[in-house]
């Protein structure tokens, strides 16, 4: 027991303090306000009854208990309050009079004249009826909403004049009134709607506005009273130019609003009493947060003390917490060896992983959810947790080759064997329609081995030009007889097919299987260096990393190169660690028992190379790999040519994935280690697919908005950011470790990052469709570039250009329907912006590889 205490006790500890890190942020970050304190009395309060799951929409009202149970609740702060309608929430006058509340009833006008005259009628009738009716307004932004003309609202006006004593008049906006005179002569006061967040007031200048617009009014009718029927500000919302809504600005406003009544004693009624999610298909999202209570009646901010950013903070604190304690004891304690750098890297990824998941699931307690929002929600949180899932695999690998002291599976070259000693070795290579200098060059390189025992064999398959096979036939024809050459017309199982062929003519006293592919020109040193390392039983495979040739010169070749450099000097040593190394077509050694014993190369997957080392691994063997150049191959002849490349190997990856998947997750020889790399290693190719997918998602989701505002709306703040944080810190990653790993300068780095940016759709297609299709076609990576027309340039980014050019219009359009200086149209646009990098990139890469 003490031993494991002992053992275990530093990663309490650890968790502990990173805990207490955490609580702190989120102390610091939700510190309450100090606002003015006022008397919590309201003059009046803005009135509609309808709670959570109710709406007038669609006929489904409060009971008379709850009316009265709101009344109870208002008459501590107020004794006035307004209506809007005479045909809804009839109980709520007589409920009032009980309790000694006067009412401003109201009439509802709009287009519909016949239900307008109903609206009528009932007014009049509670005129008749009750005398704690102190004010009566017929029409709320009937003006403004432009539903009838001005003289069709003066006649309402006049018929209920002509019927009551009691003061009338209709509400409208500060510039409403100062639009149409003549509707003062109609009215017996002036009840006004000052609204500043609608005008993109800051919320620091926003009672002076609202009193400035009040004296405008007053200067320009000074004969009429006015009175204030709805002022306030909404706690959730869209940003409109500087107005921010939040539950500190709603409350500040208010505060400061009846502080300065105190001085001005205005006759107002506060917008509104409760939060009325209904409203949210009228008037937009911002519609239904402008109650001082929440629609489950708690109240949102008081009018004393200091006040919360958050009033939900400590929930959302504390689950983060609880849920991250326990992993984060785990990550301290299993990767102590990575030292305290590595694991507090991954600790502060996991733990915003956790917290953004938090703060996504508590978004319907801080926000009112119609069907389409929970639906919207959960595609997010599946989303996010895609992601988060993606970037805690990023952070391993990260953490890991960032920080761990050294390798503990680190391998080099080894002292050659005696001639007498060697193993023999035969050397494959599999070529279809390649240049024939090329291939000659290759095998040139093999004839100069230093290496007694070998043979090549060269299987040229399915090429038809013989102008590209004869010449080589020719050339081999003049070498010593252990080099060997086919051509076979028509073969099945593409380059699979050829290394089949191939291991079929090895020679019986073969030990050792090479294979290289058809551009690489290999060093004298390849097999006697790397062989030796056979003479351990267990050892399956050697493979030496895929470098390139003549790559200095110009910049596509520059970013191809080191685009690979990345993989082969990081992501190979972070699997190689726990041997669940990923095989290569090139440069790669293998134990022919074990490849015989396996029957072969798989000719139904384009990616043979590492499904066999899967295989080889699922046999409980060993995979070395030797972190020295031996041979160097050409980069791919352009971008077309790269991007084939790509799309092939996620093909084939999800070939191998959808085949392997028993033996992945069910009984078999691969430890949790080889499981893990071989299941999460491609996720951030899935990533990308998701990537896709996401993009593709906010296109529609913008055009939606732009077609039907009210019915699709911006995203809230809080389910942008996570998406933005998230890609900026899959951005930041890559380029630190390629300055840990490697010896190349920023320019290098940042073509790198060009390339693989720009390689995102093409990857993010073959994910796609290797999940959904079973067989795909081996393409030869084109290595020698040939002229293209102006079509020809386009074609291969023309996906990317379509979905680059529809990112752009959804951006500025978004822009400039919703206004320039918009926060959340910006935050939007920003994520669009984002999205649209790939496509840049792609654009970029075409442009450089077609002007060598």
């Amino acid at each position: 027991m003490w031993f494991w205490t002992k053992k275990l006790l530093p990663s309490v500890f650890f968790a502990l303090i990173f805990s207490a890190v955490h609580v702190s942020v989120w102390t610091l970050a939700n510190r309450a306000l100090p606002l003015i304190n006022v008397k919590p009395t309201v003059n009046g309060f803005a009135y509609s009854g309808y709670r959570g799951n109710q709406s007038p929409l669609d006929n489904q009202h409060p009971s008379t208990r709850e009316l009265a149970e709101d009344l109870d609740l208002l008459h501590k702060h107020t004794d006035h309050l307004r209506m809007y309608s005479s045909l809804d929430l009839n109980e709520v006058i007589p409920l009032a009079a009980r309790r000694n509340m006067k009412v401003i009833a109201g009439a509802w006008i709009d287009a519909d004249h016949g239900k307008n005259a109903r609206e009528v009628a009932a007014l009049l009738e509670k005129l008749q009826n009750y005398n704690n009716i102190d004010r009566v307004i017929v029409g709320n932004e009937s003006l403004l909403r432009n539903d009838l003309p001005v003289a069709s609202l003066v006649q309402y006006l006049d018929q209920v004049r002509a019927n009551t004593e009691t003061p009338v008049s209709t509400a409208e906006p500060w510039h409403v009134w100062l639009k149409h005179p003549e509707l003062v002569k109609h009215v017996d006061f002036i009840a006004v709607h000052l609204l500043p967040y609608h005008e993109g007031v800051p919320v620091e200048r926003a009672v002076q506005y609202t009193i400035d617009r009040y004296n405008q009014l007053l200067a320009a009718y000074p004969r009429k009273k006015i009175v204030i029927t709805e002022v306030g500000w909404p706690s959730r919302g869209p940003t409109i130019g500087a107005s921010v809504a939040s539950e500190v600005n709603q409350a500040r406003f208010i505060r400061e609003f009846l502080g300065r009544n105190a001085l001005e004693d205005l006759d107002y009624y506060l917008m509104e009493a409760f939060d009325q999610p209904w409203k949210v298909s009228l008037e937009g999202w911002a519609g239904a947060y402008w109650g001082m209570y929440n629609a489950d009646r708690h109240q949102k901010y008081s009018l004393q003390g200091a006040v919360p950013p958050n009033n939900r903070w400590v929930a959302k604190a504390t689950w983060s917490t609880v849920l991250a304690f326990l992993p984060l004891m785990f990550i301290a304690w299993r990767f102590k060896h990575w030292g305290l750098g590595g694991v507090a890297s991954m600790a502060v990824l996991f733990q915003a992983c956790i917290t953004t998941l938090v703060i996504t699931w508590n978004l319907p307690g801080d926000y009112y959810y119609s069907f389409r929002d929970f639906v919207v929600l959960i595609g997010l949180i599946l989303a996010i947790a895609l992601t988060s899932l993606v970037l805690m695999i990023y952070a391993i690998e990260f953490s890991e080759v960032m920080f761990k002291p050294q390798w503990r599976r680190f391998f080099k070259r080894m002292t050659p064997l005696p001639a007498q000693d060697e193993l023999f070795v035969s050397i494959h290579l599999a070529c279809y329609n390649e240049p024939p200098d090329m291939v000659i060059a290759t095998i040139e390189s093999l004839r100069h081995l230093t290496y007694s025992r070998y043979e090549v064999i060269v299987v040229d398959n399915n090429t038809k030009d013989e102008a590209k096979w004869k010449p080589i036939e020719a050339y081999m024809a003049t070498l010593p007889a252990h080099f060997h050459f086919y051509h076979l017309p028509s073969w099945p199982g593409f380059k699979a097919g050829a290394l089949n062929f191939a291991l079929e003519k090895t020679h019986p006293d073969a030990q050792v299987v090479g294979v290289v592919d058809a551009d690489y020109v290999v060093t004298t040193d390849w097999l006697s260096d790397l062989v030796p390392h056979f003479l351990a039983p267990k050892v399956a495979v050697v493979q030496a990393p895929q470098a390139h040739r003549d790559w200095e010169q110009h910049f596509f070749n520059r970013m191809c190169n080191w685009e690979f450099e990345g993989f082969f000097r990081i992501g190979m040593h972070h699997r190689h660690e726990r041997n669940a190394l990923i095989q290569h077509g090139t440069m790669t050694l293998i134990r022919r028992q074990a490849l015989q014993d396996l029957g072969g190369w798989s000719e139904w997957c384009i990616c043979e190379d590492t499904e066999l080392g899967l295989r080889l691994l699922e046999q409980d063997l060993e995979l070395r790999y030797i972190d020295e150049t031996f041979g160097r191959g050409l980069t791919p002849a352009n971008f077309k040519a790269l991007k084939s490349q790509r799309n092939r190997w996620a093909f084939g990856a999800m070939q191998i994935l959808k085949h392997h998947m028993p033996k992945l997750v069910g009984t078999s020889n691969l430890d949790f280690s080889q499981r893990y790399h071989f299941l999460t290693g491609w996720f951030g190719w899935f990533g990308e697919a998701l990537q896709l997918i996401f993009t593709i998602g906010s296109i529609f989701w913008t055009m939606a908005m732009l077609l039907f505002p009210k019915y699709f709306s911006l995203p809230v703040v809080v389910m942008i950011v996570p998406i933005l944080c998230f890609l900026a810190i899959k951005a930041i990653l890559g380029p630190l470790l390629y300055r840990k790993t490697m010896q190349c300068g920023w320019m290098d780095i940042f073509g790198a990052s060009l390339a693989s940016l720009g390689l995102s759709h093409a990857i993010a297609r073959g994910i796609i469709n290797g999940l959904t299709h079973k067989a795909g076609v081996f393409v030869v990576t084109a290595k020698t570039k040939a002229k293209l027309t102006n079509w020809q340039l386009i074609d291969p980014i023309r996906e990317e250009l379509l979905i680059l050019s529809l990112l752009v219009l959804s951006a500025l359009v978004m822009l400039y329907s919703r206004g320039f200086s918009n926060l959340d149209a910006q935050l939007w646009v920003s994520m669009l912006a984002l999205q649209s990098l790939p496509y840049w990139s792609a654009l970029a890469c075409q442009w450089v590889s077609e002007h060598k």
